[in-house]
């Protein structure tokens, strides 16, 4: 994550290397940290050291804290059947935004994405929790199939056995 790499390198490093790596140019970046470009090309040229609030703005630009949405990881079918568009948690609305995938590859991928796009939290299969929860810095919770789930999927197999 940025805002811990910044206190380990050089800022105007990892500035410029968190520009490349999102593909943001330094004017998008000043856009949405609400900094002049001038400032941030300052910082970039060695210039200038940037102030304790210029830091908060750029840190805030790359990693959204405001956790508005909540992320569910799962096969497009899934998805789709979802008829929740958003939940309350301790008085603040979170909507739900679904992340297809369909292989353990594309699961871990999306959940990083989740959590770079600023999900407040993340769904998933049990089988993928436990490593998810190892490679993000938000909460993870498993998405348990309820008893009508199952029976369906054992009817569903019932009757491709016969």
């Amino acid at each position: 994550m940025f805002s811990r790499k910044i206190f380990h390198y050089d800022f105007k490093t990892v500035l410029e290397d968190e520009l490349k790596r999102t593909g943001m140019s330094i004017k998008d970046l000043s856009e949405k940290a609400g900094i002049p470009s001038a400032t941030i090309y300052k910082i970039t040229s060695g210039e200038r050291d940037p102030r304790f609030s210029t830091i908060k703005a750029i840190c805030a630009a790359f990693e959204p804290s405001g956790g508005e949405f909540v992320a569910v990881i799962g096969a497009k079918f899934l998805l789709d059947d979802i008829d929740t568009k958003s939940i309350t948690a301790a008085g603040k609305e979170y909507r739900i935004k679904g992340y297809p995938s369909y292989s353990l590859e594309e699961c871990i991928v999306s959940a990083v994405k989740a959590e770079k796009d600023g999900a407040g939290g993340i769904v998933c299969a049990p089988v993928l929790a436990s490593l998810v929860e190892r490679i993000v810095d938000i909460p993870v919770v498993i998405m348990k199939p309820g008893n009508k789930a199952m029976t369906d999927s054992i009817k569903s197999l019932e009757n491709r056995l016969e």
